[in-house]
């Protein structure tokens, strides 16, 4: 999450201090993300360190005030013309989890995936309801439209993950099955070979399933 970006995204619409800037960028995400002040203020030093942001003034209560500068301006456009990278993905608890449980002595991971996918449900659920909301406020049109869409836009984004985390976790689990069971084959012993003892060309113990003496086929004479 790119809170540099979001707050150079929220000082574009005009001059804020530190408390503003949390509760705006918590209202447009719906708390998804929730800020502290320090994470503010730590970010709005950087950004004034590198010329992204600047002082300007204060308010009536005495709050220091940031402006966006021409470089932060610059800066955030760029943000948004540049696709988000994926070469070195976020590191995911879940992902994490399961790797660490393949193997691990005395864990059930098929325990472990079934309770994920009842909380991954549950979040789906929940996030389904908060959607039906925002889109009610947005359609009632008595709501900060701007806000409630972002939220909706950011809903939406947690349901289609939570559906691809249930269809990922269903997926793991028919693997791991499938892994099992090849690994109980390759387990079993093999059925032992028959062999030839008596010398004769026909192999010892042939016919017994049956309760019948083997089929031999009538020795050729050599015509004179």
């Amino acid at each position: 999450m790119s809170i540099r970006h979001g707050l150079l995204a929220l000082l574009e619409r005009g001059p804020r201090y530190g408390s503003q800037l949390r509760t705006e960028f918590e209202s447009r995400t719906g708390s998804t993300w929730p800020l502290n002040v320090g994470q503010v203020y730590t970010t709005l030093a950087r950004l004034e360190r590198d010329g992204l942001v600047a002082p300007d003034g204060e308010d009536a209560a005495g709050h220091t005030l940031y402006a966006i500068t021409a470089g932060g301006r610059a800066e955030l456009h760029q943000w948004y013309e540049r696709p988000v990278d994926r070469t070195n993905p976020p590191r995911d608890e879940l992902s994490i989890k399961l790797a660490m449980a393949v193997g691990a002595p005395g864990v059930d991971i098929r325990a472990v995936i079934q309770a994920q996918r009842h909380a991954t449900i549950r979040a789906m659920q929940d996030y389904t309801r908060l959607k039906a909301q925002a889109l009610a406020a947005i359609e009632s049109g008595q709501s900060r439209e701007r806000d409630d869409v972002a939220w909706l836009l950011v809903l939406e984004q947690l349901i289609f993950q939570t559906e691809a985390e249930a269809r990922w976790l269903d997926h793991s689990e028919a693997r791991l099955v499938r892994l099992a069971l090849q690994a109980d084959r390759r387990a079993e012993p093999e059925p032992p070979q028959a062999t030839d003892t008596t010398g004769t060309g026909t192999l010892s113990g042939a016919g017994t399933d049956t309760g019948t003496a083997p089929q031999l086929r009538p020795a050729r004479t050599r015509r004179s």
